[in-house]
C-alpha cells in the first residue's frame, strides 16, 4: 500500500510539473515579440539555457529541465523538444523552422521498450533546416548540417552534411 501511494504522489507531481511547463510555454508563445529578451526570460524558468539565445514562438516542450542549450542558440518558429530524457544542444547552434526532437521512444510493433526515451546530443556549429526530426538516442557531431526534411534516425558523425529520409551523410566538410 506504501509503495502505490509513493507511485501516486510522483505521477501526480509529475502532472502538476507538465502543467506549470505548459503553462510556460503559452506565456512564453504569448509575450511580446518585439521584446525577445523577456520573453526567453520566461524559458530560463525551466530550461537550462547558456546565455540569452533566441527562440521564435511557437516553441513547447515536454518538461523543460531536460533541456539544456548551449551559447548562441537560434530556433526559427515552431520548435518542439520531447524531452522526456535529456536533450542537449552544443553552443552556436541554429534551427530552421518546424524542427521536432524527441528523446522518446513509442512502442513498435507491439514490444515494450524498457525505456520511455534515450538521450538526444547536438554538437556545436551546427545547422539544422526547416522540418527536421531527430529520433531518441541519436548524436549529432560537431561542425554539421542538416539539411531541410530531414529524419535523423541514427548518429551523423562530426564535420559533414546529411539530408534524407532517412538521414545520411552526403558529404565531408
Amino acid at each position: 500500500m506504501l509503495e502505490k501511494s509513493r507511485n501516486d504522489d510522483s505521477a501526480s507531481l509529475l502532472r502538476k510539473h507538465r502543467q506549470l511547463v505548459k503553462t510556460m510555454c503559452h506565456r512564453f508563445n504569448m509575450a511580446d515579440p518585439t521584446q525577445p529578451g523577456l520573453r526567453m526570460n520566461i524559458l530560463h524558468e525551466q530550461l537550462n539555457i547558456k546565455g540569452q539565445g533566441n527562440i521564435k514562438p511557437n516553441f513547447f516542450c515536454s518538461l523543460g529541465y531536460n533541456i539544456y542549450l548551449g551559447e548562441n542558440f537560434h530556433a526559427n518558429h515552431n520548435l518542439y523538444i520531447n524531452d522526456v530524457y535529456r536533450v542537449e544542444i552544443g553552443n552556436n547552434v541554429m534551427f530552421g523552422p518546424n524542427v521536432i526532437i524527441s528523446a522518446a521512444i513509442t512502442e513498435a510493433a507491439g514490444k515494450q521498450q524498457s525505456k520511455p526515451g534515450l538521450p538526444v546530443k547536438v554538437g556545436n556549429n551546427v545547422w539544422f533546416g526547416g522540418n527536421v526530426s531527430v529520433s531518441a538516442g541519436v548524436s549529432i557531431g560537431d561542425n554539421c548540417v542538416i539539411g531541410a526534411g530531414s529524419v535523423v534516425k541514427q548518429d551523423i558523425p562530426g564535420n559533414t552534411v546529411a539530408v534524407g529520409n532517412p538521414c545520411r551523410v552526403i558529404k565531408q566538410i
